[in-house]
């Protein structure tokens, strides 16, 4: 799976990421949003891994191809939401965080999220970025985790 079997050398840590990641599946916020920044932060960062990863768990949610396609320039693209155009810009935000988030930047996104949603959104950018450092730093395959997350499902090869 990776040059370095981060999941069974870390195993307690790893473990710790995982029921992390769990705890977002009881966010109020889309299962579609939180896949696009997850994409969106993955394509940023250039893990490869975790953009195969997201592209399929996106389309098990019943995520549109063509949209996942627009995600490189979402800004310009008429297929997404205004509230999904303020997750997508608060994921660029937090990935990018040495450019800093401004005050205004926060009321932006919460014209379209409530306070816990932002939250959610924060924590969902936030883990993603750190699974990208290991998929990145270890070569992570696409692929690799298809059967066990059951991504194979979703019929993308």
């Amino acid at each position: 799976m990776s040059t370095i079997n981060y999941s069974k050398l870390s195993e307690p840590s790893f473990k710790a990421l995982m029921a992390l990641e769990m705890t977002l599946k009881e966010s109020p916020v889309e299962k579609t949003i939180l896949e696009l920044v997850k994409i969106r932060a993955s394509q940023i960062n250039g893990c490869m891994l975790c953009i195969d990863m997201h592209i399929k768990e996106a389309r098990l949610h019943g995520e549109r191809e063509l949209r996942v396609h627009h995600l490189v320039a979402w800004q310009e693209s008429p297929l997404f939401t205004e509230r999904e155009k303020a997750a997508l810009r608060w994921a660029e935000l937090v990935t990018h965080i040495s450019k800093g988030v401004s005050e205004d930047d926060l009321k932006k996104v919460r014209e379209h999220f409530s306070e816990k949603e932002v939250s959610d959104l924060t924590f969902a950018v936030s883990i993603i970025n750190v699974w990208n450092r290991f998929g990145v730093a270890f070569h992570g395959v696409p692929g690799s985790w298809d059967k066990v997350l059951g991504l194979d499902k979703a019929g993308l090869i």
